[in-house]
Formats: structure tokens, C-alpha cells, sequence
């Protein structure tokens, strides 16, 4: 199992973080979820600023690419195996920064990567 840190998590169901919070449980992947505001989903604490966390495989982003620059530090910091840019979240300015500190990245859907067993 991925342990998997998200970025951008949402308490509402309409959302997409909202909604790869609750596959990545289904999958049985240990999720770690930071939004703007604190909250649970799917036993799944938000926090609302940045935590030390250890041992993350993925990062997922749900932010647009202006809010992202808040977390290259802390990011790159972590060193994820790879960081996935959902859907409208795409952004060359971090590719080549993550690039530089050989972390991989891939355009891509969270819950399509879970569907597809290509997680």
C-alpha cells in the first residue's frame, strides 16, 4: 500500500479530494490529507497547515498551480516517490523543480489511476 498525502482535501462530497480520500481508504492506502479547513473524511483528519509527516509514496494534488508554490519546500522536503497533478492542476514551473530533486510526476486522475489498478 501507497502511503499518500493530499493536498487540496475537501470535506465536501462534491469535490475530488473528497472523493480519492474515500477511494484511497477503499484501496486500503494510508492517507494523510491537508485543506484549507480542518475536518474528517472516511476516518481521514484534514489538517489546515502543513505537518511533518515520514515514509510518503504519493503526493496528489487538488490546488491550482498559483497555491502550489506554498508547498514546493514542504514537498520536495518529503520526498514522495512521485507527486500526481490531477486534473487542473497542471504545472511546469514544479515539474522542473521536482524534476532537479528526482522526484517523479505524472499528469493524471487519482481516482482513475485507483479504478484502473494503475495506482
Amino acid at each position: 500500500m501507497k502511503k499518500t498525502l493530499v493536498i487540496g482535501a475537501s470535506t465536501n462530497p462534491e469535490r475530488y479530494s473528497f472523493k480519492a480520500i474515500n477511494s484511497l481508504v477503499n484501496h486500503k492506502h494510508t492517507v494523510v490529507a491537508i485543506g484549507q479547513k480542518t475536518g474528517e473524511v472516511a476516518g481521514v483528519k484534514i489538517q489546515s497547515k502543513a505537518i511533518p509527516v515520514t515514509k510518503i509514496h504519493t503526493v496528489t494534488l487538488y490546488l491550482n498551480a498559483i497555491a502550489q508554490r506554498d508547498y514546493y519546500n514542504y514537498i520536495i522536503g518529503l520526498e514522495p516517490k512521485r507527486v500526481v497533478f490531477n486534473p487542473g492542476t497542471e504545472n511546469p514551473e514544479f515539474y522542473q523543480l521536482l524534476k532537479a530533486n528526482g522526484i517523479k510526476y505524472e499528469e493524471s486522475c487519482t481516482l482513475v489511476l485507483l479504478a484502473t489498478n494503475q495506482y
